[in-house]
């Protein structure tokens, strides 16, 4: 990773305090990121088609990786899931659904979706630390991807 750019990772979640946490969480993972978040699959979209108040490209980079909520609303996780990796543009960034469903039907719905990881959400702050350092380790510094 050493000679990277800052990496830009998008947060799909409508809970503030879950969003505060990992973003406390990556602040203390070694890697260079900068972290978007928007709060439902809605604006997720948005994001990505740099629709909305995200018409201006600096303020929506495209991520390297989504870490998606599969619970938000307006347009839930499991429909963005779908439409990001229907769409040529997309569909090779990574996704890693974060979220607090232990249900094996999302499991096995969201890998055939096409997600990248599924992640249950940790319960301590220091357990979402150890997620967050891997989640870098393993898709920034061991896995190449298209950039």
């Amino acid at each position: 990773m050493e000679g990277r750019q800052s990496i830009t990772i998008l947060m799909a979640d409508d809970d503030d305090d879950d969003c505060m946490l990992a973003r406390e969480a990556l602040a203390e993972s070694s890697f260079q990121h900068e972290l978007h978040i928007v709060k439902d699959g809605e604006e997720l979209m948005d994001y990505l088609f740099q629709r909305e108040k995200y018409a201006n490209p600096k303020n929506a980079p495209l991520p390297a990786l989504i870490l998606l909520d599969l619970n938000m609303p307006k347009k839930d996780g499991r429909e963005a899931l779908v439409e990001i990796k229907a769409n040529p543009t997309f569909k090779h960034i990574p996704v890693i659904v974060l979220t607090t469903s232990k249900a094996e039907e999302d499991i096995q719905l969201s890998y055939s979706l096409g997600a990248n990881s599924f992640i249950i959400k940790p319960v301590t702050f220091a357990s979402l630390v150890e997620v967050m350092k891997t989640i870098g380790k393993y898709w920034f510094d061991i896995v190449e991807l298209p950039y």
